[in-house]
């Protein structure tokens, strides 16, 4: 999952460019989150929990806490995360090569939307990051799946369902075995948490007492047997992003 993160004291900028960001993002099949901060000193806060964002969007010109010592906040703590300056003017280039910045965004430019987009694409082009996509031939027609939407699959009576996050969150049914589409998925981390659920670990919020808790609340039954191999499954995975 990309998570992405929007620091301006201008709410209805940030609100604008979390519309922008977000209708990249849907278009090219990724799964996301984005928080909004309205100064330096709530994302500072954060401390070193600041690295679970894949980008930081900050706004350079805030009162108190400018995104320049933010940016110094993240940097002493990651040089990881992505840090993209959001500016109404164009003087502060040297500061941007010293904290390792990606792109300067220039608020009021002409086309910003696209500005916005290519900032993106060299993101997702550093990272090396591709969306993972299936045909599967479902009862309603063949339909091509972006796995990142795809939250878990069921298998209820003698057919599977698969649930799918869209603009909705939809469900195409299929036969065909689970442990079919447990082999083929399993190296993209999907994970049997029983009998009848596959389940895409990326969608995972917890795992508690007998029960997987899914990012929509859905919660799913873990057999005693398997619990916990699943807990120290989501554990591993958390570790890694």
């Amino acid at each position: 999952m990309f998570r992405i993160a929007i620091c301006d004291d201008e709410l209805i900028f940030a609100e604008e460019l979390k519309e922008l960001i977000s209708g990249y993002m849907t278009e090219k099949g990724l799964v996301f989150k984005i928080d909004t901060y309205s100064s330096g000193e709530d994302l500072v806060k954060l401390g070193i929990e600041v690295v679970r964002y894949t980008v930081v969007f900050l706004d350079i010109n805030m009162e108190k806490m400018d995104g320049i010592k933010v940016a110094e906040k993240i940097r002493a703590a990651s040089r990881e995360v992505f840090i993209v300056f959001v500016t109404a003017y164009v003087s502060y280039s040297l500061e941007g090569y010293r904290l390792d910045a990606v792109r300067y965004l220039l608020k009021g430019s002409e086309n910003f939307q696209g500005t916005v987009n290519e900032c993106m694409d060299a993101i997702i082009g550093k990272l090396n990051y591709s969306v993972a996509k299936r045909k599967f031939e479902f009862k309603e027609g063949t339909k091509e799946v972006s796995l990142d939407r795809l939250l878990y699959i069921e298998s209820k009576l003698h057919k599977l369902e698969f649930h799918i996050m869209e603009d909705n969150l939809n469900t195409y049914t299929m036969y065909e075995k689970l442990s079919a589409l447990e082999d083929t998925l399993k190296s993209d981390d999907f994970i049997r948490i029983h009998q009848s659920y596959l389940v895409n670990i990326k969608h995972i919020k917890n795992v508690v007492r007998y029960h997987v808790i899914l990012n929509n609340d859905v919660e799913l039954v873990i057999p005693k047997a398997r619990y916990t191999y699943v807990k120290e499954q989501f554990i591993s995975y958390q570790g890694e992003i």
